[in-house]
């Protein structure tokens, strides 16, 4: 095979594709490699068409200048160790180490890079200023592939205005998130059941918005299930609490009366006196949720609310899930969302890990993500398609 999805052709030509390689760091040390192996496919794909593959990524938040903490150069070698090839690394984005890393590419090869978010046109909101940045990436290849879901809802030079550009194509990772994210907006199968965690009701509105029409029971855990129990009138501590949401909830609530929707809060949770943090040791206790101590605050759900939540999910045909239920990533607060991964494994039907936090609970917890329908590499992306919202990265593919 010599072409790619609708590029026709590929071989001996200049692809770039970006991907999304923004993966968690400690020093140089990759933590969690899942948003890499799921870039593999595609890059994989096209090299073995023979083209020559140029792959652009961000990582982190550098404030548009060269930042060696948030350099591409360890998550280029771990890409290398899972090709099963060398890949080439550019110390710039489109200055002279990425125009003679490219220029020296054979067919089949692959180079990466340095981060584009070192260059302030990446993620300029002057159209000019990316604009210019796009027309010096555009420089470096003869097609685009869009291969990077999580930030297929930013309007940013490497995602929106390069396929403006050149002949493009939807990746395979993009082009099966979207089947995905479909299949739960158009026609989901019965009963459709929507679990929300994280720590802020802000971060969620437009989700529970938009599927509280759609969803036949949505399950709350996570921080933010403080400010819906403040909303019900309870004592919540020391918790994570958003006072300006507080109307919002109680919205929220009377609406899924209305529409029928069963809206689950837990009726338990964990809690300590303290988050945890340093070399202190956790002392968790588990209370009524409507009798959390002042003095404490809730890190996870109890254990009769994650056998409610794992029975809620037993007979459902859809789901998705975004958002742990606890600090997962402590043994003490972990059993809220394993309870909520393992009943997702037993669903008969489509399941969708909403990435981000949830994604990382999964591998984190170890879990066989083969177990999982799906689980997504855009957890802000995910949520934005299902609030409704454009999304600039897949727009600008389909208008053309």
């Amino acid at each position: 095979m010599t072409e790619y999805a609708g590029l026709g052709e590929v071989s001996g030509k200049r692809v770039l594709v970006r991907s999304d390689l923004n993966v968690p760091l400690e020093g140089t040390t990759i933590t969690d490699d899942g948003r890499i192996r799921a870039s593999v496919p595609t890059i994989r794909e096209l090299a073995d068409a023979g083209a020559r593959v140029v792959v652009a990524a961000h990582l982190g938040r550098p404030k548009g200048e060269p930042d060696a903490a948030y350099s591409l150069a360890p998550v280029a070698a771990r890409l290398g160790e899972l090709l099963g090839r060398d890949v080439a690394f550019a110390t710039d984005t489109v200055g002279e180490s990425a125009e003679a890393t490219v220029a020296a590419l054979e067919d089949g090869q692959v180079a990466v890079l340095e981060n584009v978010r070192f260059n302030a046109g990446e993620t300029s909101k002057d159209d000019a200023e990316r604009g210019a940045f796009a027309d010096r990436l555009a420089a470096l290849a003869d097609a685009f592939v869009s291969d990077g879901f999580g930030v297929v809802h930013r309007k940013q030079a490497s995602v929106y205005d390069v396929a403006q550009r050149l002949p493009h194509a939807m990746g395979g990772l993009v082009a099966a998130e979207i089947d995905v994210l479909r299949r739960l907006t158009l026609d989901p199968e019965r009963p459709y059941v929507v679990v929300l965690g994280g720590s802020k009701v802000s971060d969620k509105l437009g989700v529970i918005d938009n599927l509280l029409g759609k969803a036949d029971k949505l399950l709350i855990g996570g921080g933010m299930v403080f400010t819906f129990l403040a909303a019900e009138g309870h004592e919540v501590g020391k918790s994570i609490l958003e006072e300006d949401q507080l109307d919002t909830c109680r919205d929220y609530l009377r609406r899924a009366r209305d529409a029928g929707v069963e809206l689950l809060l837990p009726s338990d949770i964990i809690i300590d006196t303290e988050f945890p943090s340093g070399d202190r040791r956790p002392a968790p206790g588990v209370v009524p949720s409507s009798e959390i101590p002042s003095d404490c605050l809730g890190l996870d759900i109890g254990p009769a609310s994650a056998a409610t939540y794992a029975k809620a999910l037993a007979d459902a045909r859809t789901v998705f899930w975004n958002g742990p239920m606890g600090v997962f990533e402590v043994d003490a607060f972990a059993a809220g969302t394993k309870a909520v991964a393992e009943a997702l494994t037993k669903v008969d039907g489509l399941t969708v890990v909403g990435g981000g936090d949830s994604a990382a609970a999964v591998r984190t917890l170890g879990f066989d993500e083969a177990a999982f329908g799906h689980i997504s590499t855009g957890g802000g992306a995910s949520l934005e398609y299902l609030e409704g919202k454009e999304l600039p990265g897949i727009t600008v593919l389909e208008e053309s």
